[in-house]
């Protein structure tokens, strides 16, 4: 094995490692983030039972994902805008307010997919 493999394998393992570092804290300190993953022990499940194939399973998890990925990208850029500084700033706002857009269209993805899935249930 070349050493150039070797660099890129010996770097795999501590990107794991922070991954889980960040899901942790994420878990730790966001209430939204838990609220999330709970949303997630509860919908993941059901997806199963109602996707009628792969490809709908795949989707109606995708919602769900969605919000997980866009919760962890907005909470980070609030930790690092707070860690610069706690002062009110034009960027800093913009830039909060930017991340919790974020959510919000994963939020609205979400409740299309799914929405659209129990209305093709009940009509």
């Amino acid at each position: 094995m070349s050493a150039k493999q070797h660099t890129h394998l010996g770097r795999f393992i501590p990107a794991i490692k922070h991954s889980l570092l960040g899901l942790k804290a994420a878990y730790k300190y966001e209430i939204a983030f838990r609220q999330e993953v709970f949303l997630l022990i509860v919908l993941l499940p059901t997806a199963f039972f109602l996707a009628n194939d792969f490809v709908e399973f795949c989707l109606l998890i995708s919602g769900i994902f969605g919000i997980l990925i866009a919760e962890l990208l907005n909470s980070g850029i609030e930790a690092a805008i707070d860690r610069i500084s706690l002062e009110q700033h034009e960027l800093s706002g913009r830039a909060k307010d930017l991340g919790s857009a974020a959510v919000f269209v994963a939020i609205l993805y979400f409740l299309l997919v799914w929405g659209y899935k129990f209305y093709t249930l009940l009509f």
